[in-house]
């Protein structure tokens, strides 16, 4: 079956405007759970270059490297695209959607890092307390001693933000036991991969940060998200675990063929555990395109969005300056870290096309989420995919991203 369609969502327009941070837009009434939509020209952009995305995206369907795929692009506050192509699964029964969820994996991060922000914002915590002072199992964790061959303590005690910047010496896997304080307990009973602070290294330190979350909050992490974030936000389809007509818009994640010249339906920890173990604050949640960009218009206006203040514009700051120096991070080039999120320091393949200062982040199954904060401009792909090698520097994203420049007259 051909899924493919034309966008149920249809940018229409409609004169008047609409203040969205310092900026006004023509707009029309929000779309479901979504940003504004507004004509691509009232935010300076090109509405036939735009439509060149879904045209690429079905290329992409054809070539079998995605059953299908959700975009949006965003403009100082309001949407100039969101459009749904090809199908949810590999057997192509089951029409994409613009309202279809995705298991967003490693995107979670961002919206742990800003959980603990907002905690930072309260006083109850500094991104610079050692670890332990919450999770005192961190306490006596030791460190690899490679000369030796033995293990030693480490140097220093493993500070918060090393834990958002991946600069703990936390090392393994990032799934989770049945609770958080399982978790942490299993992760402090591994030695270090290194000193803190000396080395970039990807990392379960946000799901240390999820229990550092209930610890202060006196809440469980998923409901300090939902009730802090979601709900104020109005993200009503991001869960860790969705409902019966939630499950019902999941996309499935799809692999390539024996052939490799099909699809395939592929599973994954991280999608099965979603009723079996703890929400997973490094990967666990489930999300939409018109969710995505609400948060990421938060963040972009400086921690609110209309009118309500979610975390504190220093917070947004510190969240998406580089942290890690000179440190070399992982999955692209000429990046660096931030709390949480990865920032764009010098633009080049993937990232040419977007100004120094962007902010986002990946999933696992190719999931990307991008603010470009100098162009007042949001890039969010929405495909679920595995064994197509780095997600990060995927064509896919390179080609939304480029097409959605280009448009920017």
């Amino acid at each position: 079956m051909n899924c493919s369609r034309r966008p149920a969502f249809a940018v229409s327009f409609v004169l008047g405007a609409v203040a969205v941070g310092v900026l006004s837009v023509a707009a029309k009434g929000a779309s479901p759970a979504g940003l504004p939509s507004c004509e691509p020209a009232s935010v300076g952009m090109d509405a036939d270059r735009l439509a060149e995305i879904p045209e690429r995206i079905r290329e992409f369907v054809a070539e079998k490297q995605i059953s299908g795929a959700v975009t949006l692009v965003a403009r100082r506050g309001c949407t100039v695209h969101l459009e749904a192509v090809g199908c949810a699964d590999a057997a192509g029964t089951k029409p994409m959607r613009e309202d279809s969820l995705f298991a967003i994996a490693s995107m979670t991060k961002p919206i742990t890092a800003a959980a603990v922000m907002i905690l930072q914002d309260e006083g109850k915590l500094s991104v610079d307390d050692a670890a332990s002072k919450y999770v005192p199992e961190l306490k006596n964790v030791v460190l690899a001693d490679e000369a030796s061959g033995g293990k030693r303590l480490p140097s220093r005690e493993i500070t918060i933000r090393d834990l958002m910047t991946h600069t703990s010496g936390v090392v393994g896997q990032q799934r989770c036991e049945a609770t958080l304080e399982a978790t942490v307990e299993a992760i402090a009973a591994r030695p270090l991969g290194f000193e803190p602070g000396s080395r970039w290294q990807y990392s379960p330190g946000l799901n240390v940060c999820g229990r550092i979350v209930e610890v202060v909050s006196g809440k469980p992490y998923d409901e300090f998200l939902r009730e802090w974030i979601f709900a104020p936000l109005g993200m009503v389809d991001t869960t860790f675990r969705p409902t019966a007509d939630q499950e019902e818009r999941i996309v499935e994640i799809c692999r390539p063929g024996t052939d490799k010249q099909s699809l395939e339906p592929a599973t994954h920890w991280l999608v099965d555990d979603r009723f079996e173990r703890a929400p997973n604050p490094s990967g666990g949640l489930f999300s939409t395109a018109a969710d995505l960009a609400r948060f990421y218009q938060m963040i972009l206006a400086g921690g609110e969005l209309d009118g309500r203040r979610i975390v504190s514009a220093e917070a947004v700051a510190e969240m998406t300056r580089v942290q890690t120096g000179e440190l070399v991070p992982g999955f692209t080039p000429g990046n660096g870290w931030g709390l949480g999120w990865c920032v764009v320091r010098q633009p080049q393949e993937v990232t040419a096309m977007l100004s120094p200062g962007t902010f986002g982040h990946g999933g696992a199954f190719g999931t990307q989420g991008w603010v470009d904060p100098r162009r007042q401009m949001i890039f969010v792909l929405m495909i679920q995919r595995s064994g197509f090698g780095n997600s990060d520097a995927s064509d896919i994203r390179r080609v939304l991203q480029q097409i959605a420049v280009a448009a920017v007259k």
